[in-house]
């Protein structure tokens, strides 16, 4: 009898099946969808520097500098950007204060506030969210391009 009146296990028994059990179980079922990079910033967390790379990167506490992805930038109504925001789909449900580049689409919630220029294919502002900046509209093709010359503009001040 164990501790606190339960059972006793032998040594090396566990509750758990094995991975490659439960992995194989699964595959027969139905294919599995390919994983994604998923980051989430914490509330209570302060991330100081640039953050770049491909994925899903949800923003609930603070993060100063960059953020430059090819995927996803979610900011949830406790999150705070102090800086230049670029992806391809960027969701605003707390603060940004910088440039924002959506390169598909740009979401503002009713809850989010943005405070600099936005450019972007496709923009939705909820009723109650709020842009204190400019607003350019450019084509799918020309989000590319402009892609391309932020990051040779970021090249030319890091040298």
């Amino acid at each position: 009898m164990g501790l606190f009146g339960g059972q006793t296990r032998a040594a090396g028994q566990t509750d758990y099946q094995s991975v490659a059990d439960s992995s194989e179980e699964m595959t027969e079922v139905a294919e599995l969808p390919e994983p994604r990079t998923n980051t989430v910033i914490a509330k209570d967390l302060t991330v100081t520097g640039t953050l770049r790379g491909d994925g899903v990167v949800q923003i609930e506490g603070t993060v100063e500098g960059e953020v430059s992805l090819k995927g996803y930038v979610i900011v949830t109504p406790t999150g705070n950007i102090k800086g230049p925001v670029e992806a391809d789909v960027i969701r605003i449900a707390g603060s940004v204060e910088g440039k924002v580049t959506a390169h598909d689409h740009l979401r503002l919630e009713k809850t989010g506030t943005v405070e600099g220029d936005v450019t972007t294919v496709s923009f939705v502002i909820e009723d109650g969210g709020r842009l204190n900046g400019r607003t350019t509209m450019i084509k799918g093709q020309a989000a590319a391009v402009e892609r391309v010359e932020s990051v040779f503009d970021s090249l030319e001040e890091a040298e």
